[in-house]
């Protein structure tokens, strides 16, 4: 799954993953190879949950972190799906040999 890459300037994140769409604040960043994977990352995990539960468990998770963390950025870089992407984003050929559901190793 690519996405397809659509450009919205007011977009308060660099990007995101909204399946099928991979939301861009710039046109620039449909060059960052590595935020482009780190983004369809995301969406192979939404395929995987078939979407909705992707996003209930991604609040869930994030709620979770918030509450042991008391803080954005710590809660937000310890969900699950975050430490996968993160971890493999540099890692341009991983979409190709992931495992099915390989997130759960991260949480």
């Amino acid at each position: 799954m690519r996405g397809w890459l659509i450009v919205v300037p007011w977009l308060n994140v660099s990007a995101m993953a909204l399946f099928p769409f991979i939301l861009l604040r710039s046109s620039a960043m449909r060059k960052d190879e590595v935020l482009l994977n780190h983004e369809r990352i995301h969406l192979r995990q939404q395929i995987e949950l078939l979407v909705l539960p992707f996003y209930m468990f991604y609040l869930l998770n994030y709620l979770v972190n918030l509450a042991r963390y008391r803080n954005h950025h710590q809660a937000y870089m310890g969900i699950s799906f975050e430490r996968e992407a993160y971890k493999m984003e540099v890692d341009l050929a991983y979409l190709n040999r992931r495992k099915f559901c390989n997130w759960l190793i991260f949480f």
